[in-house]
């Protein structure tokens, strides 16, 4: 009984399939889009943003955060079929590193 089942399942899959024909167009779109976000939480600190766009094969955008050594990275790219893809990495302000305990003064619970 189930292979009758799962034989007539399989018949309505192929029949369906039959129905749509994929659009060469649809398939090939012209690529082109646009979007961008930011983070930026008090709490943890954390701090980010990216932006993008593509019109065809030309992409540009740009990404930021803030590292954990108190400096903020920005990296500025852009790709096209000439030129392939090319960033600028840009680190901005002097790297901080605590001065505190050192690990191995550290109490230790395991």
């Amino acid at each position: 009984m189930y292979k009758v089942i799962a034989l007539v399942a399989c018949l309505v899959v192929v029949v369906s399939a039959g129905y749509y024909e994929l659009d060469h167009h649809d398939y090939y779109a012209y690529p082109k889009y646009k979007f961008e976000y930011g983070v930026q939480d008090p709490h943890t600190g954390d701090h980010k943003s990216q932006w993008e766009h593509r019109d065809g094969e030309v992409v540009v955008g740009s990404y930021s955060l803030d590292e954990a050594d108190d400096t903020h990275r920005v990296v500025t790219y852009n790709s096209d079929d000439h030129n392939g893809f090319q960033a600028h990495v840009q680190r901005v302000g002097h790297a901080q590193h605590p001065h505190g305990e050192s690990y191995s003064n550290i109490d230790q619970h395991h």
